[in-house]
C-alpha cells in the first residue's frame, strides 16, 4: 500500500514538472514554435516520458493555458459574484486582481491573447470566460447603475474594455516600458501598485455621472 502511495506522489510530481516546463517554453516561444522535445529538455526528462503523460502538444497546451487562466478566473468569479460588495468596490478589486495577475505571470497576458488570436476556434475554455461575466452580480449592479442614471455609458463592453485596458495594457507593454522608456523593474512594479488606486478614479471620471 505504501509503495502505491509513493508511486502516486512521484507521478504527480513528474506531471507538475512537465506542466511547469511547458508553461515556460510555451510563453517563451509560443505554441507553433514549441516542440515537445523542447518541453522535455526544459523539464529534464526524456521525450518518451513526456509522451507517456501527455500524448500531444495540443493537449498539454490546453491544460497549461486553462490552468493559468483558471487560477485568475477563480479569483475573478468571487469578485464578480460577491453580493456584499458595492459596484464601486468591485471596480477596485477587478483592477487590483488584473494587475496582480500581470505581475505574478508577466508573460501570461500577452501569451494568452496571442494564442487566443491564433487558435480561437480550437481553444476550449472560452465559454468559461463568458460565464464569469454573464449573469453575474457585477453585471446586475452595472445595469442597476445605468437605470438609476449613475453610469452614463450603458454599453457594458465599453466599460469592461476600458477597465481591462487600463489594468492589463501596461503589463502587456512591460518590455517596451522597461527597455525602451528606461523604467527598471522595481519602478515598474511601483507604478503598477499606484495604478491599483488610480484606475478606479479614472474609470469613475469616464463613466460615472457627476
Amino acid at each position: 500500500m505504501a509503495k502505491l502511495k509513493t508511486k502516486e506522489v512521484k507521478d504527480i510530481s513528474t506531471e507538475e514538472k512537465i506542466k511547469n516546463a511547458a508553461r515556460i517554453v510555451f510563453q517563451r516561444k509560443g505554441f507553433a514554435a514549441t516542440r515537445t522535445r523542447d518541453i522535455a529538455e526544459e523539464a529534464g526528462i526524456n521525450l518518451a516520458l513526456l509522451n507517456y503523460y501527455f500524448r500531444s502538444k495540443e493537449k498539454l497546451f490546453d491544460i497549461v493555458i486553462l490552468e493559468t487562466l483558471s487560477h485568475f478566473l477563480q479569483t475573478m468569479v468571487s469578485v464578480f459574484n460577491d453580493e456584499s460588495t458595492s459596484f464601486e468596490k468591485k471596480i477596485e478589486l477587478i483592477a487590483e486582481n488584473y494587475i496582480n495577475f500581470g505581475i505574478e505571470y508577466p508573460d501570461a497576458p500577452l501569451f494568452i491573447l496571442d494564442e487566443i488570436h491564433k487558435r480561437h476556434n480550437e481553444i476550449s475554455y472560452k465559454s468559461q470566460v463568458k460565464q464569469v461575466i454573464a449573469n453575474s452580480v457585477f453585471v446586475r449592479q452595472f445595469q442597476e447603475n445605468v437605470m438609476n442614471g449613475k453610469i452614463k455609458e450603458p454599453n457594458l463592453m465599453h466599460f469592461m474594455i476600458n477597465l481591462m485596458g487600463l489594468a492589463l495594457y501596461p503589463v502587456i507593454a512591460q518590455s517596451f516600458i522597461t527597455n525602451i522608456v528606461g523604467v527598471d523593474n522595481a519602478l515598474f512594479v511601483k507604478l503598477m501598485e499606484e495604478r491599483k488606486k488610480l484606475i478606479p478614479t479614472w474609470v469613475k471620471s469616464m463613466f460615472f455621472s457627476s
